[in-house]
């Protein structure tokens, strides 16, 4: 495997692993009260889906079909949908938009993971820099469901 192929494993596996640790981390901190000011295990999961949907699958989708794409910063709030889920239902339905992005990944060929676009803030990125900021993103997000 060469130098960019496990790159792109590494950041693919990385991803598929957020979903199973957020369960544990929200699931945990479920069980605590929630800090003045702070979001609850169930606003984070909604933040985390709305993300996924609005932010990380349509980029690819760009990635997949533009030639390079210019993303603004977004930073989305807590999905909307299913009011009355449960955190568990909204677990799986995390996994599910993350199963989604992964299969994404998985499809792009060796042009798509080089093709780039242009993030506002963080400048030019390739599918692999554009996934590694998702991973930071969730990393945050786990840190703070477990404090």
């Amino acid at each position: 495997m060469n130098d960019s192929a496990a790159q792109r494993s590494l950041i693919v596996g990385r991803l598929a692993g957020i979903p199973g640790r957020l369960a544990a981390g929200a699931t945990a901190a479920n069980a605590r009260p929630v800090p003045p000011g702070e979001w609850s295990s169930s606003e984070v999961v909604r933040h985390l889906i709305a993300v996924e949907l609005e932010v990380w699958q349509p980029r690819l989708a760009q990635l997949a079909v533009e030639d390079h794409p210019e993303w603004p910063w977004v930073e989305p709030g807590p999905w909307p949908g299913e009011p009355s889920a449960s955190l568990a239902r909204l677990l799986e339905r995390y996994a599910e938009g993350r199963g989604a992005t992964v299969a994404a990944l998985e499809s792009l060929d060796e042009a798509g993971w080089t093709k780039t676009g242009l993030h506002a803030t963080f400048g030019e990125l390739d599918a692999a820099g554009l996934m590694t900021r998702a991973v930071d993103h969730d990393e945050e997000h786990l840190a703070g469901l477990a404090t």
